[in-house]
This record gives C-alpha cells, structure tokens and sequence, in this order.
C-alpha cells in the first residue's frame, strides 16, 4: 500500500510537470476542433478512386508493426526537432487503412516467408517455407512438387508490366524470395546452403530462380555472394573469406543474368559510383548488389559508397515507369526487422524513418489517379512502448516513472531478447547509460538470443485506384487478390473495363462440379443423419 501511494503522488506530479511542457495553443479547446474539423472535411470530400492501377508499388517494411510506426514516427519528428508525437510521417496521409491477421498455417506467429507468401502469392503457408502451399513441409523438397504458388510480381510480368524488387536485405532473403522463388526453405539461399538430399530431389536454389523464374527487370540490394562460385573474390572485400562467393557448381549467375539479356541494355552494379552512373531513360534492365550479403544499417552508411533506400526507390521507379503498361515494384525496408531481432531500437526506428522517406520518393515520382501504393508490415516485434514520459521526451530515452525497484526503464524494452539483464536477481541501474546511443540494447523480460517476433495484426495502409478495398481486418493474403483485381492482373480480371463490376461467374463446367459436390455432400449428409437416428 505504501508503495501504491508514492507512485500515485509520483504520477500526479509527473501528469503536473507534464502539463506544463504543452504548447500554449494546445491548451485553447478552439485548436483541437479546428483541427477534427479541417480533418472531418478532408475526408468528407474524399472520392473514392475507381480507376485500374496502370502501377502498384508494395512498400513492406519488415517488423514494422504498429509500436514500431509509433515510434518511428515520434523519433523522426524529434529529429527535425519538434517533439515528435503531433508529426506526420507520409504513410501517415494514406487515406485507406486497415489491418491484416499474420498468423500462418502452422504458426500463430509468423517468420517472414509464410507472411511473404501470404501477401505476395495470396496463399497462407507453413513457417519458413516460400512460394508454396501449406502442403510443402519445412525443408522436405519432396513436398514442395506440385505445391508451388505464383505472386504478384509474376501476374503483373505475364501482364506486359515491368517488375522490380528493391530492399535492404540480401536479394535471396525471405521478403523478396517470395515474389519470384518456391522453396521449401528460406534458407536455401544458394546451393551451398541445400542439403544433399534437396539437390538429389532436384530442388534449387534461391539465387538460382532470381534469374531463371520471372524476368525481373530491376533487382537492387544486396547479397552477391550466392551468385558467384565458391572461392570468388568479393570486389569490395577482397581479404574477408566470409565475402567471397560460396557456390559449389560452379556457376557465376551474375555473368548469366548478363548473357540473358543479349540486345538490351543490361547493368551490373556493386557501388554507388557504377550505380549513379546508370541512365534510367536508356536502361532496360538493372542488377545491383551493393553487399556480398544484406546492407549496411542506414545510420551505419557511407553515403559516397552506398545509396540510399531513398535512392534506389528512385531509380527502380525511373527504369520501371517507362513501360506503358505500368508496372509492380516491391520495396522492402529489411533491416528494420534485423535490428529488432538485436534487440536494437535506435537502430529499427532510423530504419523505419528511411523506409518512410523512400515511400515519399515513390509518392513524388508517381502520380494517385494511376498509381496504387500499399504500405504494410509482414509481422510485428514485442516492442513495448511505456511509462510515462514526458510530452517531447526522446522516444529513446528513461521513463520519469521508476519501477518497484527504485531503478530507471527506458520508453521502449523488449518482450524477449538478447537485452535480458538480470544480476543477483537485480535489474542494471541505467542511470548513467546512454540509452540514445545507436549500439544500446534495450532491456527485455525474457532472455533470448535474438528477439522473436509478435503475432499482433499489422496496418495496411493505401492509396491510389481501388485503395478502399484495403479496410477493415483481412486475412493477410487478401493482400494480393486486392492488389491484382486493383491493377487488373492475375486471375480476377472483372476490374479491366472500369466500369460496373459484377459478381465471379463460375464456368459451367466448374458449376457442373460443384453441383454435383453439393449434391454428394447433402446425400452424405443425410446418410450421417440416418445412421444418428438408426
């Protein structure tokens, strides 16, 4: 009890101190219904935009979930310096927002190859498998004949549309594997990562399908390694063996991918230089893999040898628009996710704040009445935003409010993760640790070596022709038919004319079908019903 009344007059004090740091105009009624007003209006005179997507851009920022967008949100007001909560981030001006289940066949908390598969292919799969139904088994090649899954990317290329993938993780990831790969493991990322038993059940490698599935027009990241034979010197890191190419057959996929593309103008790039160079108006296609494995962490990149999410974004959208059929563009932000899995906060959110910055970009580049742009999240992290902090506090920073303890925590901590500090059964004192520091790990209840990841609902978020098909709470891989109905690719073309849309009508020969299956189901029944009864 005595302890309850301490944190009671602690919290009054603090809600007192608080008050005080409010603007003066947030404390006049009149600003805050001024503002609902403006906003009611905005969205009162709102048309709905029924146009066929020419484009779709998917930006995915991976681990973003929903404390995530907060955060980041705060933190990239605070690095303009305003106070951070009133800011509006971009993804903050789409007017469609709804929410995704990510839970997968198998799982209740996803990875990112079930969740890719989902809002890629459409389909919902097991863990850890990619481009395959929930009839493929984690790494049992036998399993996954027969079971593959096409993607979004595919139904736009057999389209007549140009395809592109950009992210910051290696190009063989989880994310971007999705969209042009069937595996049953994400982590075959080259042949050297396959077991012999896959090989023997002709199974192949991720790397190797980046070049022989689709026809990828731009593939920018990184991940150089699985594409040159085993022993290949990297052309950055010359002296780390850990850079050098890893293959065991022997190929050099990169110098394939290049005699692919006789009679057009192909570019292969690895630094920022070659990468500037690069005409997007006299390009047709681009391969740029700027690490031997994922990218730099954008507070940790040297912008004279490493371009940026923001530009890469640019330069995708620069190569791919000049297709008159429009085209598809998957921009993930992947090291949000990887930096969440370090149990490393500042660094998530720098990521997320890029990541906004690219969907900037594309909205810059490209124009609402064609254009359909989705923002999302795979899955989410047990980040936990909490305390109390003070109005403009960095979001960074210790909570004014202590625990039990007497002892500091910071705003964000961790469900589980590698920041599990419990010594003589005493949490650390953090009163003199730099909590803003880009290499601090933030505290966690449960101690794991890398974070897991959280099974909340995600936001999905548009804008652009058919946006408001994304509200409401969806199954993840509703994600991809509304998508390809919006841009009229796939297998739901009902949207192409523009006009009136009707209900599906199934074929006769599918009716017949089902006809008889529901004939067969009722007379089932009704031998089930006679057998109770008997």
């Amino acid at each position: 009890m005595e302890w309850t009344r301490v944190a009671l007059v602690a919290l009054v004090l603090l809600v007192t101190l608080g008050l005080s740091r409010a603007k003066v105009e947030e404390e006049n009624p009149e600003f805050w219904r001024s503002k609902a007003t403006q906003t009611l209006q905005s969205v009162l005179d709102r048309k709905l935009n029924t146009n066929v997507a020419k484009n779709v851009i998917l930006f995915l920022g991976d681990g973003m979930g929903i404390t995530t967008y907060t955060a980041a949100r705060i933190l990239k007001g605070q690095l303009q310096d305003q106070t951070g909560e009133e800011t509006v981030m971009t993804m903050d001006t789409f007017p469609h927002v709804g929410l995704a289940k990510t839970y997968s066949v198998d799982f209740q908390i996803p990875d990112s190859a079930a969740t890719a598969t989902a809002y890629l292919c459409g389909v919902k799969t097991n863990l850890n498998t990619i481009g395959v139904s929930a009839a493929t088994r984690n790494g049992v090649c036998k399993t996954q004949k027969g079971n593959e899954v096409t993607s979004i990317l595919k139904w736009a290329k057999d389209a007549g549309k140009s395809v592109g993938i950009v992210t910051t993780t290696r190009v063989q990831h989880a994310t971007p594997a999705a969209a042009y790969a069937h595996s049953a493991s994400r982590s075959w990322y080259g042949d050297a990562d396959m077991p012999d038993a896959a090989k023997r059940d002709n199974c192949t490698d991720i790397a190797s399908q980046l070049i022989e599935n689709i026809d990828i027009d731009v593939i920018i990241g990184g991940g150089r390694k699985y594409m040159t034979p085993r022993g290949t010197k990297d052309p950055e890191y010359s002296l780390d063996l850990s850079s050098w190419g890893t293959r065991r057959d022997g190929r050099n996929l990169i110098q394939e991918w290049q005699s692919m593309k006789t009679g057009k103008v192909a570019h292969y790039v690895w630094n920022k230089s070659d990468f500037d160079a690069v005409d997007p108006e006299a390009t047709d296609y681009l391969m740029a893999l700027f690490e031997p494995g994922d990218l730099r962490y954008e507070v940790e990149r040297d912008p004279s040898t490493d371009p940026s999410i923001v530009e890469t974004t640019e330069k995708a959208i620069q190569i791919l628009q000049k297709n008159p059929r429009g085209f598809f563009l998957l921009v993930e932000g992947g090291r949000i996710d990887q930096a969440h899995h370090a149990g490393r906060a500042y660094m998530a959110l720098h990521e997320a704040v890029a990541f906004d910055n690219a969907i900037a970009k594309g909205l810059e580049l490209t124009k609402e009445d064609e254009t359909l742009t989705i923002v999302t999240a795979d899955h989410s992290h047990p980040l936990t935003f909490n305390g109390f902090p003070f109005r403009g506090q960095s979001i960074l920073g210790k909570s004014p409010l202590w625990g039990t303890d007497f002892l500091p925590y910071t705003t964000l901590m961790y469900g589980n993760g590698p920041g599990h500090k419990i010594i003589n059964g005493k949490r650390p004192d953090i009163r003199n640790v730099a909590t803003k520091d880009k290499n601090y790990v933030q505290l966690s209840a449960a101690p794991v070596a890398s974070t897991t990841h959280s099974g909340e609902d995600v936001a999905v978020l548009a804008r652009g022709p058919m946006s408001h098909l994304f509200s409401g709470v969806q199954e993840q891989n509703y994600i991809a038919h509304a998508m390809g109905y919006a841009a009229c690719v796939g297998a739901d073309l009902r949207h192409c004319n523009g006009g009136p849309i009707p209900p599906a009508n199934p074929s006769k020969k599918s009716g017949a079908v089902q006809t008889s299956s529901a004939l067969f189901s009722s007379l089932l029944s009704l031998l089930l019903a006679l057998t109770v009864i008997m």
